[in-house]
């Protein structure tokens, strides 16, 4: 059995990717690694840049301690997307109030004739 490690460009959040395969196809001339692994009873082919594999190796402890490292990377940065992102929530919240409240503030002062509005006169 082989795993691999694969970036994954397609998520922000979500930086890689592992999985295990039984056979992988390379070679010096090609830019990329077929992986071929069967589901549903058939086999199937997926293509993967090699600039885009981390690793590949058939040594699982050092798989699992390599994913299990970049995973703790991933929570700790996770964690303070969330706290930014919660942050940012509280901004816009307080952002919307005071604009509204500015809004509000001049509606009311409309009315007063110091407003050059023409909904005045209507």
């Amino acid at each position: 059995m082989y795993y691999v490690i694969k970036r994954d460009l397609t998520h922000p959040l979500k930086c890689f990717m592992g999985f295990q395969v039984p056979k992988y196809i390379a070679s010096k001339n090609s830019d990329s690694v077929i992986f071929e692994f069967n589901k549903d009873g058939k086999a199937q082919r997926k293509w993967i840049a090699k600039e885009d594999i981390v690793l590949l190796t058939d040594d699982k402890e050092f798989f699992i301690k390599t994913m299990n490292q970049f995973k703790e990377v991933e929570q700790t940065q996770q964690k303070l997307v969330d706290s930014a992102q919660n942050r940012l929530n509280q901004s816009v919240k307080t952002f919307t109030q005071e604009v509204n409240n500015e809004l509000d503030k001049f509606y009311k002062n409309k009315n007063s004739g110091n407003i050059p509005c023409i909904l005045n006169s209507l």
